[in-house]
């Protein structure tokens, strides 16, 4: 029986029911799932913190079996944009989610005071949780971990949830983090401080032989693949080279493209101060992780996972920042005390060149300053706990504290409230439109064509100019459709890298027992960007939100090999009705049924 769990913290109740077929069949799991039970439970006007929003694990139909690379997702309305947010997770807590038994866990309600829930199996408790207020995330896993069993799994927020920073994040197994988009702040919103989730049931497939066959080939493609050995030799912090030397390496607020001390957050960096041994997730022979200790300095001792590209870029280059160990120091504060690196780099960066700019008296402070690591570890701790006026407004995020800086909306850097990721995309206007569209916000992982842009792959057979905006439309079409309908799966981003679209579709049908079609990935995915753009268009969001922020609009990059370009106010909207028609979305991007 494929069943789903769904508990009630108004009530501290809850009920198994079963998985509709229909929606199986329909959606296969993960986001595909996450767009119809979006709809069902969430209405248009359903605020992010209130008790009305839902918050939903679910995993796919490969997670937890033996198929290479996959992970699981949380689904909820952010408090930072509005907009729909799913947010993806490794480790091991998705997985222990699948051998209890569900496809998915829904929260509802908000319980009268801090709780965390049990969940062995079909046995379901609620804990009062005011013992674990204020605790950082490993403190809290240790602590439930130390009364329950360390069989269980822990998902649970830090103090920035539960003082409802609004990018702060789910850690799920210390580590691994449903990281952006603010779903803490939600958790935080519901008293829930915490799920712990144990099971022993086994994850059976339909054609046993056929799939260890596809999972076989799967392995094959991993193996062959000279992404995934880098990925297995250096991470994540092997991308930094690329992105500055392609000039996207996001530096002091995104004003510049390249780093100069770009060189001290590469891989060696990481391997001189920390990398110890390898770290995988539940199944991945890729275990682009790599844990350690720090052996020196005034930070030694620190025990962290890879500082990974994302946090190098906006904790380091961002904030002009290049001492590796103050990096270590920062990512692993926010890690503990459960904060979005990506929006914290964002955040503080908009703050350091507000106050190079703006008289206000809250700004100045000494020490806001590009490059002072004193300075961010401080702000850290303090948006944290909301503690001061300026570290309070920057808890809203960057959209809303440039709100409270008179000028400040040229070097706000965000797209519908998200603050962007480390690819500054003045120098590759198809990444322009893919931040534009995502349906999250300012998001690289719905679609990243900037390999395309680059010339270091061939999009239908020809080679794109980089800075033309012709036929960027239907090449991030075609990767956002590819991507929405892996995730119902629901894959890691590293793993496409390797596995084919063609093995994903043969694990999937051995597994299940469909017989899907080899088209059949693009028709879903344009199925499920339909549903995301609907849930979009009811909360409010138009085709005025689909724009870059002026920063990449109006302010030509000084920098890097695209020197002097920025993608202007026509580049947009001829990119943006390429995409809206190629979409079969009206002009306005509203659907047309």
């Amino acid at each position: 029986m494929k069943k789903m769990l769904i508990i009630n913290l108004n009530k501290n109740s809850y009920e198994i029911v079963e998985t509709p077929l229909s929606l199986i069949e329909e959606y296969i799991g993960g986001k595909g799932f996450g767009v119809k039970l979006y709809q069902e439970y969430i209405k248009a006007n359903t605020k992010p913190l209130s008790p009305e929003n839902v918050v939903m694990f679910i995993n796919g139909p490969l997670t937890g079996t033996l198929a290479p690379s996959f992970r699981s997702c949380l689904i909820t309305r952010s408090p930072l944009t509005g907009t729909w947010l799913d947010s993806y997770f490794g480790g091991y807590f998705g997985q222990e989610i699948k051998y209890a038994g569900y496809d998915a866990v829904i929260i509802k309600g908000k319980a009268t005071e801090p709780t965390y829930i049990t969940i062995n199996n079909d046995n379901i408790n609620f804990h009062s949780a005011v013992n674990l207020k204020g605790k950082k995330v490993s403190e809290t896993s240790e602590m439930i971990k130390s009364k329950h069993g360390r069989q269980y799994k822990i998902a649970c927020i830090g103090p920035a949830g539960e003082n409802l920073v609004r990018y702060a994040l789910v850690s799920c197994e210390h580590m691994r983090q449903a990281g952006r988009g603010g779903a803490g702040a939600v958790l935080g919103s519901k008293n829930l401080k915490a799920l712990a989730v144990r099971g022993t049931n086994l994850v059976n497939v339909n054609d046993k032989k056929g799939f260890l066959e596809a999972v076989k080939k799967a392995h094959q493609e991993l193996n062959e693949s000279p992404s995934i050995k880098s990925f297995k030799e250096d991470g994540t912090p092997g991308s930094i080279p690329y992105a500055q030397d392609i000039g996207m390496l996001p530096t002091k607020n995104y004003k510049y493209g390249q780093f100069e001390k770009s060189e001290n957050l590469e891989s060696k960096a990481q391997i001189n101060s920390l990398w110890m041994r390898n770290l995988a997730c539940s199944g991945c022979p890729i275990a682009c992780g790599k844990i350690g200790r720090v052996f020196k300095g005034e930070y030694k001792g620190i025990i962290s996972d890879t500082v990974e590209y994302e946090t190098l870029g906006l904790i380091g280059a961002n904030l002009g920042l290049s001492n590796i160990n103050h990096i270590i120091k920062i990512a692993n504060l926010c890690d503990e005390l459960g904060l979005d690196t990506i929006s914290t780099g964002g955040s503080i960066g908009f703050v350091f060149e507000a106050a190079s700019k703006s008289n206000l008296d809250i700004l100045q402070k000494k020490g806001l300053e590009f490059g002072n690591a004193e300075t961010v570890i401080e702000l850290v701790k303090n948006i944290a706990s909301r503690k001061g006026e300026l570290s309070n407004i920057l808890a809203e995020g960057v959209k809303r504290a440039s709100k409270h800086i008179p000028g400040s909306q040229e070097y706000s850097v965000h797209i519908k409230g998200l603050e962007t990721p480390a690819w500054s995309p003045r120098g590759a206007p198809g990444m322009g439109l893919a931040l534009m569209t995502a349906d999250r916000g300012g998001c690289h992982q719905r679609a990243f064509p900037v390999s395309y842009e680059m010339g270091d792959d061939l999009w239908q057979g020809e080679q794109l100019n980089r800075l033309g905006v012709d036929k960027k439309a239907e090449l991030v079409i075609y990767l956002q459709n590819k991507l929405a309908a892996l995730d119902t799966l629901v894959k890691c981003d590293f793993g496409t890298y390797g596995i084919s679209e063609e093995s994903y579709r043969i694990m999937l049908n051995t597994a299940t027992g469909f017989n899907l079609p080899s088209d059949y990935w693009q028709t879903l995915g344009a199925k499920i960007w339909d549903e995301t753009r609907r849930i979009n268009l009811q909360h409010g969001f138009e085709r005025n939100d689909d724009y870059l922020p002026e920063r990449f609009v109006k302010e030509p990059l000084p920098d890097g090999p695209a020197s002097g370009h920025y993608i202007s106010q026509s580049d947009m909207d001829q990119m943006l009705d390429d995409y809206y028609r190629l979409r079969g979305w009206d002009k306005d991007g509203r659907l047309n049924y």
